[in-house]
């Protein structure tokens, strides 16, 4: 069922996570015990199913695209996967302009896995949008191995890359990349400094 799908999200330009990545994110929203999840990047749905077992039985994915053929992908996914539909929001849109609209802390996890030149700004979306606690989750964080190589100065390796400093250096956030895929950077959301003060 999900080779399936992998199939689809390949054909169609958007590469679903790896099984090892898919099982990461299943374990990350079970060690946060997940019952809210938003997802940027539907992926065919491969990522929300990984979400999906992890989460808590009544847990609610977000999951957010501007490419409406995924979003129906991802149904035949669910469906395959026998995933009740209740579980599952899927909002056709840009990410930015979805996401910040989201409520504040009411995520348990933000997985991000779209386009990697919006990341930077999502990651700060993601900040606003998680409780203290909560799991951010980077898929593809070694861009297929260009980013660990100062050579690479391509704009998404770039990107990715400041994304990923962006996280190490911000206090806000408790990261690490994991050599998972094709790279997974994982982060908790820590309390802001200047609210404890």
């Amino acid at each position: 069922m999900l080779a399936d799908a992998r199939g689809r999200a390949s054909g169609s330009g958007a590469p679903a996570v790896s099984p090892a990545t898919g099982a990461a994110l299943a374990l990350i929203a079970g060690l946060v015990n997940a019952s809210s999840v938003a997802e940027v990047g539907t992926g065919a749905g491969v990522s929300g199913v990984w979400l999906l077992r992890g989460m808590r039985p009544d847990g609610v994915l977000t999951t957010v695209d501007d490419d409406g053929e995924q979003h129906r992908s991802a149904r035949l996914t669910f469906a395959a996967a026998g995933i009740p539909s209740q579980r599952v929001r899927l909002i056709t849109g840009r990410a930015l302009d979805v996401i910040s609209r989201l409520s504040d802390g009411g995520y348990d996890m933000v997985v991000l896995d779209a386009d990697p030149l919006e990341l930077e700004t999502e990651i700060d979306e993601a900040k606003r949008l998680l409780r203290i606690g909560g799991a951010l989750a980077i898929p593809h964080a070694l861009g297929s191995d260009t980013v660990a190589d100062p050579a690479q100065r391509d704009s998404v390796t770039v990107a990715i890359r400041a994304a990923v400093a962006k996280l190490a250096s911000d206090p806000a956030w408790s990261a690490v990349l994991l050599p998972v895929g094709d790279g997974l950077a994982v982060a908790l959301r820590a309390a802001d400094e200047a609210a404890e003060a």
